[in-house]
């Protein structure tokens, strides 16, 4: 199915990815773009004046109903969630998303709509399989024998399964992609659900502008990620959703880093060097994870490749722009 010509709906459009993929359906010639989220307007990171703007709750049913009438199209981005601080300590809210995704796709399928896109993460992934810096690159059968992230990840190995089952059984066409480690500007850089790249910058540019040139670190610095760019995110969503990828795929970065070397990236370009003070009793994750690309380049002949350095510049840049403007992050 295509975008072009289609009405479009984006659950959790007043978040980071969600906005930034109302532009993108714009862009990619939608009809129309229906965006819905939670969150009062001045709390949406990006309001789209073109879109059909509404504020519903999407763990009710009914909400779900109204979002989804009359549109062909439905990306569920909808989740309550953050970095790894947010999830760890927040297992039952993240779990409590299946509400969303089962209101919605309930509601997809009443509505007759033609096509159904599901937001999923690398966190989904079999935790014996990342527990070594050293990780070799996740591949999409690795998700089985199940042992997710507690909380958010069987919430979203789950809705996986759901997706699966309503093509299945019910032919609605579904499409998952486990997203992994997404960033960029108009997200979150501050409050406990930032990540960790807008969590680096911010902390290394308040050393830079504070003049106290320390930093705390997560972890012992050694666990290693991807990091993907957020338009390398939205291209991969539209490329996914018009494909026949039928099984749950890998969207992310396959360049890996440590948090260490992710420091030295925001250091180089914040033209500082810090004293690290590490908080081996905060909030880690698994010590390993990275994204084996081989299907999304098989069936795409594309992958995520914007280099983590070029990234980061962006995405510091406005971050920095929002420190010096006194702005709070939402």
């Amino acid at each position: 199915m295509h975008i072009r010509g289609q009405k479009t709906l984006v659950c959790g459009a007043g978040g980071f990815i969600g906005g930034h993929l109302v532009n993108t359906l714009f862009a990619e010639g939608a009809a129309s773009v229906r965006a819905v989220d939670i969150k009062p307007f001045e709390e949406w990171y990006q309001v789209n004046g073109g879109a059909d703007n509404r504020v519903l709750d999407l763990q009710l049913r009914e909400s779900c109903l109204e979002a989804a009438e009359g549109v062909d199209a439905v990306f569920q981005l909808a989740a309550d969630m953050g970095g790894m601080g947010f999830i760890e300590n927040n297992k039952a809210l993240c779990m409590l998303s299946v509400l969303t995704n089962t209101h919605m796709i309930l509601a997809s399928r009443e509505a007759g709509v033609k096509g159904f896109f599901y937001s999923s993460s690398a966190c989904v992934y079999n935790g014996d399989k990342q527990t070594n810096p050293d990780v070799v690159a996740l591949k999409e059968e690795d998700a089985y024998p199940a042992l997710p992230e507690d909380g958010y990840g069987w919430e979203k190995l789950f809705s996986e399964r759901m997706c699966r089952h309503f093509r299945e059984d019910f032919g609605l066409e579904t499409r998952v992609a486990r997203f992994h480690n997404v960033y960029g500007p108009l997200g979150t850089w501050m409050g406990g659900r930032e990540k960790a790249p807008a969590a680096i910058s911010r902390k290394v540019l308040e050393a830079k502008h504070s003049g106290k040139h320390e930093i705390e670190i997560w972890g012992d610095g050694h666990q290693t990620r991807s990091f993907m760019y957020i338009d390398d995110c939205t291209k991969g969503v539209v490329d996914i959703f018009q494909s026949d990828i039928l099984e749950a795929i890998n969207l992310g970065s396959s360049e890996l880093v440590s948090i260490n070397q992710l420091v030295d990236i925001a250091e180089d370009i914040a033209g500082v060097r810090l004293k690290r003070n590490y908080n081996l009793s905060a909030p880690r994750g698994v010590n390993g994870r990275n994204s084996d690309n081989t299907l999304i380049r098989r069936y795409l002949g594309w992958e995520p490749s914007i280099r983590l350095r070029d990234g980061m510049e962006k995405t510091m840049a406005w971050i920095e722009e929002q420190m010096l403007a006194g702005v709070a992050s939402k």
